[in-house]
Formats: C-alpha cells, sequence, structure tokens
C-alpha cells in the first residue's frame, strides 16, 4: 500500500456546533454534508466530523474518552499566520492549551483544544515547504 492517509475522522459530541466551528470559527468549507456527518477537502486529505455515539456504533466498541495522545496540526508559512491561526480558533470557541512560542526544535508552536477536546497545533516549522495548495513537505534527512 502506498505511504499515505485518506481521511481523518473527529468523533463529535455535537456535529452542529462541531460544524459551527470549523466553518463559522475557523473559516473552513463542507464539501458534502449530512445531519450525520460532514467532510472538508484538505490538501491531499480529508477530514470528517462524526458523532461520536454513531463513531462507536461504527467501530464496534466504546470510544477512548476525548481528546488523547494524538495532535493534529495547522503549520503556517510563519510565525504571524500561526499566532492569526491560534487567536482566531480562541475567538471561535476553543480552549487555549499553550499559547504559540518558539520551541525547542528550532521552530514555533502552540496548543489548543477544539470544542471536543482534539487537540491541535499550530506551528511555523522553518524545515519544511508549504506550496501554494496547501502541501506540507518536510525536507529529507539523513539518519
Amino acid at each position: 500500500m502506498d505511504q499515505r492517509l485518506s481521511l481523518i475522522t473527529l468523533g463529535v459530541a455535537d456535529l452542529a456546533a462541531a460544524r459551527a466551528f470549523y466553518e463559522g470559527g475557523l473559516g473552513w468549507a463542507a464539501v458534502s454534508a449530512s445531519p450525520e456527518v460532514v467532510f472538508y477537502q484538505l490538501p491531499g486529505l480529508a477530514l470528517s466530523l462524526f458523532p461520536r455515539a454513531d463513531l462507536a456504533k461504527d467501530v464496534g466498541e466504546a470510544l477512548p474518552p476525548t481528546g488523547g495522545a494524538i495532535t493534529l496540526a495547522l503549520n503556517g508559512r510563519s510565525r504571524e499566520e500561526a499566532d492569526a491561526v491560534y487567536a482566531q480558533a480562541l475567538a471561535a470557541g476553543a480552549r487555549a492549551v499553550k499559547a504559540p512560542q518558539p520551541a525547542v526544535w528550532g521552530g514555533y508552536s502552540g496548543y489548543f483544544a477544539d470544542p471536543d477536546g482534539h487537540l491541535w497545533e499550530v506551528a511555523h516549522n522553518p524545515f519544511c515547504e508549504i506550496t501554494p495548495r496547501g502541501e506540507t513537505f518536510f525536507a529529507a534527512s539523513e539518519g
């Protein structure tokens, strides 16, 4: 199989509220939506919002508590863009976790939690390129 990721699905407590956060707050546009699921097309993959109870039924077992040891990242082309996205998310109802600041790895990074507790990193990584289409490419390193 190709090395790729096709879809990220977030289990949400209230689909309408989650959709309002991503669309009204962050300015994203759904490419497909119904009362059961919402899809957003991202460069190279898609993000879907799916009610937690329905996701548990689809999986066939109880879901772990909200949140967890995973973060989703929005890499900006500059520190200023990372700051702007962080402020936009907070204005839309996200919870501040860690304000963007210089990071030990040489970039700039901060975190917020969406209304369902999913952790998002906003960052500027000087070691990657973001194309005009929004694709993120990391420089290959030997090691």
